[in-house]
């Protein structure tokens, strides 16, 4: 089991860990412990370097593989050995505007879903913009341009963003905690990572996140398209 240290601490940038296991095949491998984010949620995964005894390695991928997290290397250096000490940095500069965009997108589900009570059916980010699509029947340019006005608003307000960790069965007491149309939470998560955008918005979320949603910055509705009868997508930027 790879301990996953983005979920207390998103601002990580380096950290030190041990080789459990090497996929000689795939050129990966396995860390007892990481602050490489493995994808999922709609967030893309991590890149960066992995340092073995003096020898970097591009880390060009990291997925989930049950408990374990694999963390893909390129380069044509010698794979290294199980057992082996390893010295991780994550490349920042895409982290940090993946944060941005990853709360930017929960301003706006919050904002979405408080004014108009529309769930999520979908979403996706890349650095510094993203999409996500709402169970709307229809979609005007004013109602864009109000939401707009709103995500704004509350990303100035300066509002704290707060990591949990709680049982599943006190988590599901939360009303509202799932925002998607889907549940796409397992039965077999016993423990359930919450986000709380403080009075705005509170989900289950495995991703990285901001301290405040100052950090944010300005947000931009840059198009909006009828993906059917009760989907909209909303497309936003981050600057």
């Amino acid at each position: 089991m790879t301990e996953l240290l983005f979920q207390q601490d998103s601002y990580l940038k380096e950290f030190d860990a041990t080789i459990v296991s090497v996929d000689a095949e795939s050129r990966a491998v396995v860390l007892d412990r990481t602050a490489f984010y493995p994808g999922g949620g709609g967030q893309p995964c991590d890149f960066g370097l992995l340092s073995v005894d003096g020898t970097e390695y591009p880390v060009s991928k990291v997925k989930k593989r049950g408990a374990d997290a694999l963390h893909f290397i390129g380069g044509e250096d010698e794979l290294p050995e199980v057992g082996a000490s390893v010295h991780g940095v994550i490349d920042w500069e895409r982290r940090y505007q993946l944060m941005r965009a990853h709360t930017a997108m929960h301003i706006l589900c919050g904002v979405v879903f408080r004014d108009y009570g529309a769930l999520v059916t979908g979403g996706n980010m890349d650095p510094l913009k993203g999409r996500m699509d709402f169970e709307f029947e229809s979609m005007k340019k004013e109602l864009v341009v109000e939401i707009e006005k709103a995500i704004n608003v509350e990303a100035q307000k300066g509002l704290d963003v707060k990591v949990d960790v709680l049982p599943r069965e006190e988590a599901f007491q939360i009303p509202d905690l799932i925002r998607t149309k889907i549940n796409l939470l397992p039965e077999g998560i016993n423990e359930i990572r919450t986000i709380e955008i403080v009075g705005l918005d509170l989900q289950a979320d495995g991703g990285t996140h901001l301290h405040n949603t100052s950090e944010v910055g300005t947000l931009r509705v840059t198009n909006y398209k009828s993906k059917g009868k009760i989907n909209k997508r909303i497309y936003v930027e981050v600057e």
